[in-house]
């Protein structure tokens, strides 16, 4: 089984989210690639069982620059044999655009016809305890799904 984990972050929180992440899924045993969005092309996923991202929300709901040209190709991207989770920091200040790229980036993929393997983690600023917590739960979801469409 392979898996991959994407991220996009300017003050190093969502690395952070990829880092544990990654971690979670090799503890797994499971082949993860970890790399950033601008280094990723939407057409190679579908080479992938796993995807998973984990952007930043720039400013007022915007995505990040580095995950533009990812999201736009997305849309003309097939991934019906893929499972995948989002999970993001943002700033809770921004209330409404409170981590929106997290939940625009979980459409698109769920529009490509990838299954979800589990709701979108949403995290304020850097991670925590509770939110590590989470992302344990979000990789055992993804592992439950995966083991379900296989």
């Amino acid at each position: 089984m392979k898996a991959i984990v994407i991220f996009a972050s300017l003050t190093g929180n969502n690395e952070e989210i990829a880092e544990y992440l990654t971690k979670q899924l090799r503890d797994h045993a499971i082949d993860t690639k970890m790399t950033e969005m601008s280094q990723t092309d939407a057409a190679d996923l579908g080479g992938y069982d796993i995807v998973l991202l984990a952007p930043y929300t720039y400013g007022e709901g915007d995505l990040p620059e580095a995950g533009l040209d990812l999201y736009d190709d997305l849309a003309d991207t097939v991934l019906s044999n893929v499972v995948f989770g989002v999970a993001g920091s943002g700033d809770s200040w921004y209330k409404d655009d409170f981590c929106k790229a997290v939940t625009l980036f979980d459409q698109r993929l769920a529009e490509t016809g990838a299954h979800r393997g589990s709701q979108p983690v949403l995290i304020d600023l850097r991670m925590e305890a509770d939110d590590e917590g989470r992302l344990t739960t979000l990789v055992a979801d993804i592992l439950a799904t995966v083991s379900k469409v296989s």
